[in-house]
């Protein structure tokens, strides 16, 4: 039975893996087809890239989801950007964004997984809870001695606030990071700006904020965060956006 187990274990350890390097592959290619395949000069593309190697995408793989993306040679993506709205448990609301090859078969799947939590929303019902921004998520190798607040400002960015390692893993635990908060015409200039000046991106994209966080209970929240991670293993997920600090 411990033999079973273990197999058990690592095959759900595989599955994640697998679907974590889809879901990179799915982000280069999206990130190229809408900034183009220059990697210097697209930073989401960057970002998407670094990613994949810190978790051992192969060379080959890379390459032609860059390709793909930006519609270079035969290959070329076809993928349709869905956005969901809805509540996760505890009338946390959340927006989710889709990619898929085909909406007749992720749209039902997507159903199901809400209806299973009994909290499926309605169509439009949402949006307005959030603000639809652009996000640059960075770290610098100054420390403490960086500010944050005057890096926004000279990045033009809207808001800022500290970002730890615990909150993204992406974020070393001895650099200073930072989210960026900008207008949404103003989120390649933000990104620009910062990696000119010494930040590292690890993510830059379009995205949603919440305006207002509801108040749970740490088992209500325990909840949610099921809910949630159960809509992030879905392969067609592409980012879950919730009120949930």
């Amino acid at each position: 039975m411990g033999r079973q187990w273990l197999q058990a274990k690592r095959d759900v350890a595989n599955l994640r893996k697998g679907q974590a390097v889809g879901k990179l592959v799915k982000e280069m290619m999206v990130a190229a087809k809408l900034g183009g395949a220059d990697i210097e000069g697209n930073p989401r593309l960057s970002a998407a890239v670094d990613k994949a190697r810190r978790a051992s995408v192969t060379r080959d793989v890379i390459e032609r989801a860059i390709k793909k993306g930006a519609g270079v040679g035969a290959d070329k993506l076809v993928l349709e950007h869905v956005v969901y709205e809805g509540y996760a448990p505890h009338k946390v609301p959340l927006i989710l964004e889709v990619l898929t090859d085909n909406n007749n078969r992720t749209a039902p799947e997507i159903r199901v997984i809400f209806k299973d939590a009994g909290q499926l929303g309605a169509p439009g019902s949402n949006k307005f809870l959030f603000d639809h921004v652009g996000l640059v998520e960075a770290h610098h190798a100054a420390g403490a001695d960086i500010d944050i607040e005057a890096a926004a400002i000279e990045a033009g960015a809207q808001n800022v606030e500290p970002l730890s390692h615990e909150e993204n893993d992406d974020i070393p635990a001895d650099r200073t990071g930072a989210r960026f908060i900008t207008e949404r015409t103003d989120l390649h200039a933000a990104s620009q700006w910062l990696i000119q000046n010494g930040w590292t991106i690890v993510t830059s994209e379009l995205g949603y904020v919440a305006k207002n966080f509801p108040k749970i209970s740490d088992e209500h929240r325990a909840e949610v965060g099921e809910f949630l991670q159960t809509l992030e293993d879905h392969d067609d997920v592409h980012r879950v956006w919730a009120a949930l600090k």
